[in-house]
């Protein structure tokens, strides 16, 4: 049959959305593919020292051997668990000089600084790696800067950018200091010699600035934009977000309704993007004789950020990994059985009650890559080879 439309038509609709069809194909690149973190550890720069991966480990395996029971693991969950522990306690490693570190002095800074890039060139140890330093409000930027210098001259002197490196920006007030961080990595970039594009940062969204700008416009969708390509994740800082809305330090949390909303509208900026989300952290720490009830916390909080989509959080103490890795495992392997067989279904055009569309595949694939990146799942266990699921989650297979 034939329409009535002419091609002048077609033509105009095509001139009329180039240059939007431009802005979003920039904008929404989709998300990103690889391996990502399920936390990010964070440990003080005066703190960090050649082996303090294995020690967290260490520390990490002895308080699962010997009270492990309390969590009451299923049996495969809680071998992968001591597997992980063995072999990979810290996926991702934040050397902290800002609020965990203080202001020791700028000799003492600059001394940390330089330290610790030799050290995790000739250490590494976890997938990911780099440092927070401090913010660039007007106070601590020129600090900030400087130490981020001679961090990435004690690194470089001892090889090369390790793979998974990133750094982090903490204390957002105004979009302009996400711009001119990206301007100070691009020129850090010429500085020592590397390609365009390799220095990427994450943005810590733990102040109200940082959700709402003073005109009513959503800042966070803004710094996202801002970064020129370089943002790599958006991290929710709990206590510093909660103490600047007034909320008593007693009920500060990553379940408070304010962090909920403020990552909503972290969800909303990044999605399409290839920006990736983090949760926070507590800081109710599983010691002493607070280790049931501490860890009943941290368990129940990394499960309820896993369900509202929020795949990777912060850890702060060894014993914080047990209960890290349980929870994460434990999503993934729960899921496992009917998110392989609806990929199955969707991928042979069978119905099997649920009618998922080519987004809900998408979506099914990268919750399967997501646990067998972190060790959750075997590659036997899934339901199409790794290559085959990567190319469901950038819907470039089609059922």
């Amino acid at each position: 049959m034939a329409g009535r439309l002419t091609e002048d038509v077609y033509t105009a609709a095509d001139a009329r959305l180039a240059e939007a069809d431009a802005r979003v194909a920039a904008s929404y690149p989709g998300e990103s593919p690889g391996r990502r973190p399920v936390h990010t550890v964070y440990v003080p720069a005066s703190q960090y020292r050649t082996r303090l991966v294995a020690d967290w480990g260490k520390q990490a395996m002895r308080v699962f051997i010997e009270h492990g029971d309390l969590l009451d693991l299923d049996p495969a969950v809680a071998e992968r668990v001591r597997e992980k522990l063995l072999t990979e306690p810290i996926e991702d490693l934040r050397i902290d000089f800002e609020d965990g570190y203080g202001h020791p002095g700028d000799d003492v800074e600059d001394a940390d600084a330089l330290s610790a890039g030799r050290t995790l060139a000739t250490t590494g140890g976890t997938p990911f790696a780099g440092i927070r330093f401090k913010s660039f409000e007007a106070a601590t930027r020129r600090r900030g800067i400087r130490t981020l210098d001679l961090f990435l001259s004690g690194l470089l002197e001892e090889g090369p950018l390790p793979d998974g490196f990133v750094v982090t920006l903490p204390k957002v007030t105004a979009v302009e200091q996400v711009e001119v961080a990206a301007d100070v990595l691009a020129r850090l970039e010429a500085a020592y010699g590397l390609a365009e594009g390799t220095l990427r940062f994450e943005v810590q969204i733990e102040t109200a600035q940082s959700v709402l700008s003073t005109d009513g416009t959503v800042s966070v969708a803004r710094i996202i934009h801002a970064a020129a390509g370089r943002c790599s994740g958006l991290h929710y800082g709990t206590y510093d977000y909660s103490a600047g809305l007034g909320i008593a330090a007693a009920y500060q949390s990553m379940a408070h309704p304010a962090a909920d909303f403020a990552k909503q509208f972290m969800q909303l900026a990044a999605a399409g993007t290839g920006v990736r989300l983090s949760d926070g952290s507590t800081n109710r720490l599983p010691v002493g004789n607070d280790l049931d009830g501490a860890w009943a916390e941290h368990r129940r909080l990394v499960r309820r950020s896993l369900e509202n989509g929020f795949y990777q959080g912060w850890d702060l103490h060894p014993h914080q990994l047990p209960t890290r890795f349980a929870a994460t495992y434990a999503f993934y392997r729960e899921g496992l059985p009917s998110a392989a067989q609806r990929l199955r279904n969707y991928a042979d055009q069978v119905s099997g009650g649920v009618l998922d569309e080519p987004a809900t595949a998408e979506a099914l694939a990268r919750y399967l890559l997501g646990g067998y990146h972190c060790g959750a799942l075997a590659e036997a266990e899934l339901p199409f080879d790794v290559r085959t699921l990567d190319a469901y989650a950038r819907r470039e297979a089609r059922g």
